[in-house]
């Protein structure tokens, strides 16, 4: 027996509302218990309800102040439904409606929240055919929301709603490279909360779209600043939180509801399933939550077990400085609290070009669509398991699905462009080769050098080009931020004189266009129709530059 719609769910505290209820209700409005009968009518009498519900305790002792409720708002004239599953004696004319329905119980979830977590393992039997261990994945793109983010995401809202950091109505802050978000989203869709997420300008568009079909707002920033620069995605959600009304911000780098999550849930999961059997636990390493609370737990039932990071290359997780690298999602360029380093006991750094590579191996060989992130614990699990044995179990958590990357790793055009996949015949790679002893490999100035710098770095190398770059090589791309050319500098200087002592950063153009190492020495003619010259990428790597001279010179001397 479904209960009837009502148009106001009226409450009295202690009590919460049954999801059921709420869900079915236009609105739902929390009564104090020493709230007067007359200011609530009062209160009514402005909405004009059809239907009023009432929701209380102590419905079967005479002194029920949800009995006097539900006996004077009849009285004042609005239809009223007392919902209990208590044998009560109602008021003359306010009609009872059981909480729980009846009849016999279907397999339902009350709500998508329900639907979070115990998610299955799967043999990844095709692809770890050459390591001699098990080897198993924790499916988390199964979650409803379709990542391993969804359960800390419940959790910590979760927490927030108990210690009363976030009512309904609030506004969830939240900086995120888009699953958190997802699954912030979803919550807040079903409790009834804005959402506004800062994300880095390297997250898909898809995963954007995505957190906008939820209803959240959604602020891109860039990714190349530093974590404390003012526009970056972390300092732009502290921001918004301070500047809005009734905002909590998660913050799942800080939030112990985020490990705790994994410990509570995930981890028990994975041991239940391997039947204790666990040896090897491999994860992607972003916030730390999941492998610290995971981790947590399989040690807390034998200490033997290895805990095993895998890190992009150039996060700080496994010794890099934090610098830009294109995977999603994992990685970081400080150190959050929700990282228990006590807990990993190796972490494995892998480069883009395996960690995209790898994914689309599990994809075509496994039948799983995953992300990148997937890519890089696959890529660590099977290097780990080429030294294992038969009896060991080494389970992979797969984070997410690769639906928000269509337009990247599954885009054969975005893979070489970015130079990791390679065509047959004259490539990039061949010219560029060709320039080999000629010049340095990537000539290049950074923004805060001077023009006269930079016109005599053209000068002694004789080029009329070169990038503009934050950082010394080996580059990621994000690291470019611009160009200059003897043209563009020639206008800025002629007739001004001081100009020469401006920082290139104030005058440069955008950044070349791009080529991968693998793409045609055709399709790099084509590219240079529109453009002086192009950066050629390896793996998202700036490793040169080619002009129209420069294929002149390969394609004369073959």
């Amino acid at each position: 027996m479904q209960p009837p719609r009502v148009d106001v769910l009226l409450v009295v505290e202690p009590s919460v509302a049954p999801p059921v209820l709420a869900a079915r209700s236009r609105r739902v409005v929390h009564v104090p218990a020493r709230q007067s009968s007359a200011s609530l009518v009062g209160e009514l009498r402005g909405i004009i309800p059809g239907l009023v519900g009432v929701v209380g305790e102590g419905l079967t002792t005479g002194t029920s102040f949800a009995l006097r409720v539900a006996d004077e708002l009849h009285r004042a004239g609005f239809p009223t439904v007392l919902f209990t599953d208590e044998a009560v004696i109602a008021p003359a004319g306010v009609t009872v409606h059981p909480v729980t329905d009846p009849g016999p119980p279907m397999d339902a979830a009350g709500s998508v929240l329900d639907l979070v977590g115990n998610t299955p393992l799967l043999r990844l039997d095709r692809v770890g055919r050459d390591v001699p261990c098990h080897l198993l994945a924790k499916l988390e793109t199964l979650n409803p929301g379709g990542s391993v983010k969804d359960r800390p995401a419940r959790a910590m809202l979760d927490a927030a709603r108990a210690e009363g950091l976030l009512r309904r109505g609030g506004t969830v802050v939240e900086p995120t490279s888009g699953n958190t978000g997802v699954g912030l989203a979803m919550v807040a869709a079903i409790r009834g909360y804005r959402c506004i997420f800062t994300v880095p300008d390297k997250v898909a568009e898809e995963k954007r779209q995505l957190l906008r079909a939820f209803g959240a707002a959604v602020v891109v920033c860039p990714t190349t600043v530093a974590p404390d620069d003012p526009a970056s995605y972390y300092a732009v959600a502290d921001r918004l939180t301070a500047e809005t009304p009734g905002a909590f911000q998660p913050n799942q780098y800080r939030n112990a509801a985020n490990p705790r999550a994994h410990e509570d849930t995930t981890g028990p999961e994975i041991w239940r399933q391997t039947a204790g059997r666990i040896t090897h636990f491999v994860a992607g390493v972003g916030t730390g939550g999941t492998i610290s609370g995971v981790g947590r737990f399989l040690k807390s039932q034998n200490p033997a077990i290895q805990v095993v990071g895998a890190d992009p290359e150039g996060s700080i997780y496994s010794g890099g400085g934090g610098r830009p690298y294109l995977v999603e999602g994992i990685g970081e360029d400080f150190w959050p609290d929700t990282y228990d380093p006590g807990v990993v006991d190796r972490v494995v750094a892998v480069s883009d070009r395996d960690s995209f590579l790898t994914a689309r191996r599990v994809t075509r060989e496994e039948g799983i669509l995953v992300g990148g992130s997937t890519g890089t614990a696959v890529w660590a699990a099977l290097e780990i398991g080429k030294s294992l044995g038969p009896d060991d179990v080494v389970v992979v958590l797969v984070p997410d699905s690769g639906r928000g990357y269509l337009t990247k790793l599954y885009d054969d055009g975005w893979m070489a462009d970015h130079g990791f996949v390679r065509a047959h015949g004259a490539t990039a790679e061949a010219v560029l080769s060709s320039k080999e002893g000629r010049l340095p490999p990537l000539v290049h100035v950074h923004p805060d050098e001077t023009v006269r710098a930079a016109i005599a770095l053209l000068d002694e190398y004789s080029v009329s080009q070169v990038p503009v770059v934050k950082a010394e090589p080996p580059l990621a791309l994000a690291e470019v931020v611009g160009s200059v050319t003897d043209r563009l500098l020639l206008e800025r200087t002629l007739g001004h004189p001081e100009a020469f002592d401006e920082p290139v950063g104030a005058v440069m153009d955008p950044p070349l266009v791009t080529v991968g190492l693998g793409e045609t020495a055709e399709y790099v003619a084509e590219r240079l129709q529109g453009s002086p010259a192009v950066l050629v990428l390896d793996g998202g790597h700036p490793v040169g530059i080619l002009t129209r001279s420069d294929l002149l010179s390969y394609f004369e001397r073959r």
